[in-house]
C-alpha cells in the first residue's frame, strides 16, 4: 500500500479551491496524465456522486470510474476507484490568512503483480502529486479574482 500525503498553500479563498478541485470535470487542465473527466451522475455533487475518467499511464491508455465516498462542502471530498487499481484520494481546504492550504492525500493498493514495482510506482506518484499540486497553484493564482468566490455558476459543480 502506498500512502502520500502532500499539501501547498494557493493564494485563493478556501471555497474558490474547493469548487474547483471538487469539480473533477477540471482535473484534466493540472493532473499529469488524466484526459478527460465526465462525470455520469445528475444533481448537486456529494456522496454517491459518480466520473468516469480517461488517463493515460506508463504510454498506455486507461478508462476507469470513480465515486465520493465523502463530501464536506466547502471542506473535504474524498473519492475511490471503482475499476482498476484500488484507489482512496481526497482533498482537503483549510482556510489560511494568506489564503488556502490544499491537502492531497492518496491511498493506492499496489498488491499483486504490481507489488513488485511498488518502490517505482511510489516515487512516480509523489512526482505527479507534487507536479499537479504546482500547476494547479499556477492555473488558480493566475486566475482574476472574483467578486464573490462563493458564488458558483450554473456549470461549476
Amino acid at each position: 500500500m502506498i500512502k502520500l500525503e502532500k499539501s501547498t498553500v494557493i493564494h485563493r479563498p478556501s471555497d474558490e479551491v474547493f469548487a474547483f478541485v471538487a469539480d473533477q470535470t477540471n482535473a484534466a487542465s493540472w493532473q499529469s496524465g488524466i484526459v478527460e473527466v465526465r462525470r455520469l451522475t445528475d444533481g448537486p455533487p456529494g456522496v454517491g456522486s459518480r466520473h468516469t475518467f480517461t488517463r493515460t499511464l506508463m504510454g498506455r491508455r486507461m478508462t476507469g470510474e470513480n465515486e465520493y465516498v465523502e463530501f464536506e462542502p466547502g471542506k473535504r471530498v474524498a473519492f475511490r476507484t471503482m475499476s482498476g487499481p484500488a484507489l482512496l484520494a481526497s482533498y482537503a481546504v483549510t482556510a489560511m490568512p494568506e489564503g488556502t492550504r490544499l491537502t492531497a492525500t492518496i491511498e493506492l493498493d499496489v498488491s499483486g503483480i504490481m507489488s513488485l514495482a511498488e518502490p517505482l510506482v511510489s516515487r512516480a506518484l509523489k512526482r505527479d502529486v507534487v507536479g499537479n499540486l504546482a500547476r494547479l497553484k499556477s492555473i488558480l493564482e493566475s486566475r482574476p479574482a472574483t467578486a464573490s468566490a462563493g458564488t458558483l455558476g450554473a456549470g461549476q459543480l
